[in-house]
């Protein structure tokens, strides 16, 4: 960790990933893995100009009382607008002015079975001007539950940070005790690591497209995608004991080893989905209507992808400039500040062809792992000692990073960053390039965790 003045801090360069605050420092994580911190004066510090540190600006608020100077932001990132007695007053929401633009809100509770969140769109009839997502609602105080625990004990709270990347938060969580404490995994516990984080992305990536293509009215590849799913779901369970895997990955290994008829399981639903997918994805080349829906919406130009250290959600669509589309007044590439748009952006379409291409990726990955399996202890236990450290795992939405203070065997600080974090502002800007009933759409083709944000 570097230590730096408050001039320095807000000079520092690099690709910024994530802003924690404790009693003393506020720190900043810049890619690859660089921890940089400044001393607290007064509870505060200087804010950071960088994109996607807003959020955790207001975080470190909320849950700390440290204030950002300069932040130009300071809504509330959890807790909104609740007083002491338990009420909240009507939320405020600032939209764009002109004539017959009007709102609509969604949320916060939702008909399916997802973590609260609070969307307002700004509209002049269908196309949309403008939306605001508020999340943190649930305020899980998951970072509270793993201080004063063992790294073991605490494991439990960081695969549940968000249930559908588990295993992802689980080994980000396991490489940062494991960085603190010295710990190096057994060979064979990182393969199998590996192939669950896989296995993880094949469920996720099939469930999105299917999702994408059941909104566009195209049941068929909902349901086949679905089946898919749960054979994977069901493959896990037969080799890893659970349909999420969850708990199965702990500092120093894993809980288990595969179990018996486990590989079977898995290269058998490998086999099936391989077999079915050029199928499937012929379904989304060939029909017109379907394409109709899913190019040109929801763009994510890669200028501002690249702003928020979220690149590998933009794809690239077929080089069509589409700030046509965006409402005469209104300049949404100025509202997140971009100074002109660029002509090749991501939309719905390209965020499927990425993750139909990480399928055929993973498929290969998962068999050469399995052919591979090194035969080794699966897990060693981590010694009672003291250090920080910082994790990352690559989740199907992108890097998920842990960072932890161990102290004599037990958990004094931590912090969390889940992908979403710095993929919300683009849900917000990509909803702004479409009109209201292509939102389903953009909302599955990124994904952002409701739950990986309310810490």
């Amino acid at each position: 960790m570097k230590l730096l003045s408050s001039e320095d801090w807000q000079a520092y360069p690099g690709k910024f990933i994530a802003l924690w605050t404790d009693a003393h420092y506020a720190y900043a994580l810049y890619q690859p893995a660089e921890l940089v911190a400044t001393l607290l004066v007064n509870g505060a510090y200087p804010a950071l100009s960088h994109k996607g540190a807003g959020w955790f600006q207001r975080l470190a608020h909320d849950s700390n009382g440290h204030t950002a100077i300069g932040a130009t932001d300071t809504r509330p990132a959890i807790e909104h607008f609740r007083s002491s007695d338990g009420t909240a007053s009507w939320p405020e929401f600032s939209s764009p002015s002109g004539e017959g633009i009007h709102q609509v809100a969604v949320g916060p509770i939702h008909a399916a079975i997802i973590e609260p969140g609070h969307f307002r769109f700004s509209l002049r009839g269908e196309e949309v001007l403008k939306l605001e997502a508020r999340l943190g609602y649930s305020h899980k105080g998951t970072l509270a539950l793993i201080r004063g625990k063992s790294p073991r004990l605490a494991a439990r709270f960081a695969a549940r940070v968000s249930g559908d990347a588990t295993v992802a938060h689980g080994i980000a969580f396991a490489h940062a005790a494991e960085a603190a404490l010295g710990v190096t995994p057994p060979e064979r516990a990182v393969y199998l690591r590996a192939i669950m984080a896989e296995l993880e992305r094949l469920a996720n990536h099939g469930s999105d497209i299917g999702a994408i293509a059941g909104d566009a009215g195209f049941s068929f590849l909902d349901a086949r995608f679905a089946w898919h799913r749960e054979t994977l779901c069901e493959a896990a369970k037969a080799a890893f004991g659970h349909r999420l895997m969850m708990d199965m990955v702990i500092p120093g290994g894993v809980a288990g080893d595969i179990l018996l008829g486990g590989m079977a399981a898995i290269l058998a639903a490998l086999l099936a989905l391989e077999s079915e997918l050029p199928g499937l994805t012929r379904v989304f080349e060939d029909y017109a209507s379907l394409q109709d829906r899913l190019v040109g919406t929801g763009i994510v130009p890669p200028q501002l992808a690249q702003a928020y250290a979220a690149g590998g959600f933009t794809g690239r669509a077929s080089g069509q400039n589409h700030d046509a589309r965006v409402s005469p007044g209104y300049a949404p590439y100025e509202h997140f500040g971009l100074e002109v748009p660029v002509e090749q952006d991501g939309d719905v379409a390209a965020r499927i062809r990425i993750r139909l291409a990480e399928i055929i990726e993973s498929i290969r990955f998962i068999r050469d792992m399995l052919t591979n399996l090194p035969d080794t202890a699966i897990v060693i236990a981590p010694p009672s000692g003291s250090g920080s450290g910082v994790g990352v795992a690559e989740s199907f939405r992108g890097p998920v990073w842990h960072w932890l203070r161990i102290e004599s065997g037990t958990i004094a600080d931590v912090f969390i960053a889940d992908a979403s974090t710095l993929q919300w502002p683009l849900v917000e800007f990509a909803a702004t390039t479409a009109i209201l009933a292509d939102f389903p759409l953009i909302n599955k083709s990124i994904n952002a965790s409701y739950s990986g944000v309310d810490l």
